[in-house]
């Protein structure tokens, strides 16, 4: 058997290890569909716990983001208690825009030493809220019809979150696809996604809140650590659905300066097998790549991971079909963004005009 021969078959056990990957980032649940949650005394459930819940959004220069967040909830089945919008320094209208749509305005205090601004925003706005449920959102986020009603029935209790389904618009942002593809496989079902929070505030204080991550810039990979030392369940699931966001519309450099931030940092906190695994599966897909003057089983190898990523890549957003067939592509721009976010680390770079220092 000649080596082109073994790297063949190196590649097809890669592949194998692909779907278990996909196996972690299908772990979503859309039980209260299965359990019926828009009827009887589940609706009832589902009322009483709404009218218990404040939603916390931190919001910094966020006037074009809010309307669509706002409006989702304005829109919902179950309303909640409150709509907290923590208004983090902003220069432009977010505040103005924030009351319009009927949200309560705190004006953030001046950020202290040692305080991330999303830090600080959340844990002024954990402070005002009157609800027994918290649930923080980023001001990116919006939630699909009956969203939060598919999210209150499928909690049950502790700590939850729900990674958003991602927006795709622009052709540049095809090159966020092996980002969000990692982040879910590395998240679901045990961690907790930066986007979205649900605890009760007993929990919630009692781990420190955001005051005990404060100065980390991927607060929920440390929060669901704090979560699970205290023995409060930490539990995740992929959004298609329920929740929706749309991450850096602005262009190429934000795509960059935002995955920049802390990624490599974020895939730090992943638990090692599930590490071993992804990058087990990332190292596969360039092999086809590395195969194609060698042999023809290449071809085949390129068609079976294409067709593998166009599976996972439509559980995470509205990726495009030629994503999938033009994987290598976003695939060495994760590993070059990779690299500078791990050569960045510790480093102080630059988010929505504030320096900052990366995880």
């Amino acid at each position: 058997m000649g080596p082109e021969l073994i790297l063949v078959g190196v590649a097809l056990v890669l592949w194998l290890a692909g779907w278990l990957v996909w196996g972690r980032v299908a772990s979503t649940t859309h039980g209260a569909e299965r359990r019926g949650y828009n009827t009887g005394p589940v609706a009832a459930a589902l009322c009483a716990a709404s009218g218990k819940l404040s939603i916390i959004i931190p919001a910094r220069n966020e006037e074009h983001n809010l309307p669509a967040l706002l409006r989702s909830i304005n829109g919902q089945a179950v309303r909640p208690l409150e709509v907290i919008v923590v208004d983090d320094g902003s220069t432009d209208r977010t505040a103005e825009v924030a009351r319009q749509l009927g949200a309560t305005v705190i004006n953030s205090q001046p950020l202290p030493d040692g305080w991330r601004g999303k830090t600080w925003a959340c844990h002024q706005g954990a402070q005002a809220a009157r609800g027994k449920l918290l649930l923080f959102l980023d001001a990116d986020t919006w939630f699909e019809p009956d969203g939060l009603s598919k999210i209150l029935a499928s909690y049950a209790g502790g700590a939850f979150s729900v990674g958003p389904y991602h927006a795709v618009r622009q052709p540049y942002e095809q090159l966020s696809a092996f980002f969000n593809l990692v982040m879910t496989a590395g998240t679901v079902p045990g961690g907790l996604f930066g986007q979205m929070l649900l605890v009760d505030s007993e929990s919630y204080r009692r781990v420190g809140g955001h005051e005990a991550v404060k100065g980390r810039t991927l607060e929920n990979f440390f929060l669901a650590s704090l979560f699970r030392e205290a023995g409060v369940p930490a539990r995740s699931v992929t959004g298609k659905g329920m929740l929706a966001f749309r991450m850096y519309p602005n262009g190429l450099r934000e795509v960059i300066e935002g995955w920049t931030k802390g990624f490599a940092s974020g895939a730090g906190q992943t638990p090692k097998p599930v590490l071993l695994l992804i990058v087990a599966w990332m190292n596969g897909l360039m092999l086809p790549v590395m195969l194609l003057l060698f042999t023809s089983w290449a071809l085949v190898l390129y068609a079976l991971f294409a067709g593998q990523v166009a599976v996972l890549l439509r559980r995470v957003g509205t990726f495009r079909w030629y994503t999938a067939v033009l994987y290598p592509v976003p695939l060495i721009f994760f590993f070059a963004v990779f690299t500078r976010s791990a050569l960045r680390s510790g480093k102080q770079v630059t988010w929505k005009g504030r320096e900052i220092r990366a995880d």
